[in-house]
C-alpha cells in the first residue's frame, strides 16, 4: 500500500512539472496537401515541405502560419492554416503543471492543426499581351 502511494506520489510530481501535450502529441502535425492541377511546391516558412499530392509534418506554433503553393505557369496562393486547442494541455492545467503549460505554450502544443488536409485551386497565371 505504500508503495502504491509512493508511485501515485510521484507520478502526480511528474506530470505536474511537465509539458503534458509537448509529450503526448509532440510539437508537429502531419497535414496533406492537393493541389489541381497537381505537382505545386508547399512552402512553410519559406522552406519547400513537398511537392502535391503529399503530406509533410508542420511544426506547431501559437503565431499564425500560412504554407504557399507555387507552380510555374500559375499564381501562387498563401493558405493560412487553421488550429483548435489541444485538449492534453488540460493535464497540465488539472495537475497544476505551469512550468508544463509553459512549455506547451513555447513549443505551440496548446493547439493543433485542424483540419489535416488542405485541398487548393490553383489559377492559371494570366497569358494577356499588352
Amino acid at each position: 500500500m505504500k508503495n502504491n502511494l509512493s508511485i501515485v506520489l510521484l507520478m502526480g510530481i511528474a506530470l505536474s512539472t511537465t509539458s503534458c501535450a509537448s509529450m503526448f502529441t509532440g510539437t508537429k502535425d502531419k497535414i496533406t496537401f492537393n493541389s489541381s492541377p497537381e505537382g505545386a511546391k508547399v512552402f512553410h516558412k519559406g522552406v519547400e515541405k513537398c511537392i502535391t499530392p503529399c503530406t509533410a509534418e508542420i511544426s506547431r506554433a501559437l503565431s499564425k502560419q500560412t504554407v504557399t503553393f507555387e507552380k510555374e505557369g500559375f499564381n501562387t496562393k498563401e493558405v493560412k492554416l487553421t488550429k483548435t486547442f489541444n485538449p492534453v494541455t488540460l493535464l497540465n492545467i488539472l495537475f497544476g503543471g505551469a512550468i508544463g503549460v509553459g512549455i506547451d505554450a513555447a513549443t505551440g502544443s496548446l493547439t493543433k492543426y485542424s483540419p489535416k488536409k488542405y485541398d487548393v485551386e490553383l489559377e492559371a497565371q494570366s497569358t494577356e499581351l499588352k
